[in-house]
């Protein structure tokens, strides 16, 4: 898969960011109502990428950068957003990689620890993420009072040194 970095509102991107949202419909009822704005993903401040298979988008994710002004973050965090991978190209390692590439990138941003918000209804989310080495934390943000609700986090290190 080839991993590229793009703006959010692009157009292969915006694709996959309804295909996702459809998603939380199906799964949840209704779409991830998060406040987050194109602006907020793009560099130094945050990343959004893509992932290719034979030309096609086929898996997306990025990160914003968040601080403690969100009470349950803290200063240096990094909050992912719209990891989702079509159900053609699941089981492939498309989500590990675009999670990879999101951990790399945040690092070398000075980030210190990625922390992501997802749901009960999305078991292969959160298998992924623990055995990536996430570990639940306390709800943040809009989805703080939501029962079905999990948050994540992994500190990050800066490979930049190695």
């Amino acid at each position: 898969m080839r991993i590229e970095a793009v703006a959010y509102d692009h157009p292969d991107a915006a694709d996959l960011i309804e295909q996702v949202q459809q998603e939380y419909v199906v799964r949840y009822g209704g779409p991830d109502v998060t406040p987050l704005s194109a602006s907020e993903f793009l560099p130094p401040h945050g990343v959004f990428l893509l992932g290719y298979r034979d030309g096609s988008p086929v898996a997306t994710g990025g990160w914003r950068a968040r601080d403690s002004d969100v009470v349950g973050l803290e200063d240096g965090d990094a909050e992912i957003k719209r990891m989702y991978v079509v159900p053609a190209a699941r089981g492939l390692g498309c989500a590990r990689a675009i999670l990879g590439e999101l951990e790399r990138r945040a690092a070398q941003a000075g980030r210190k620890r990625m922390v992501l918000e997802t749901g009960l209804r999305q078991p292969e989310a959160i298998g992924l993420y623990e055995s990536a080495g996430y570990r639940e934390i306390p709800k943040f943000g809009v989805f703080a009072d939501e029962p079905d609700s999990r948050c994540f986090a992994k500190e990050l290190v800066d490979s930049t040194y190695w």
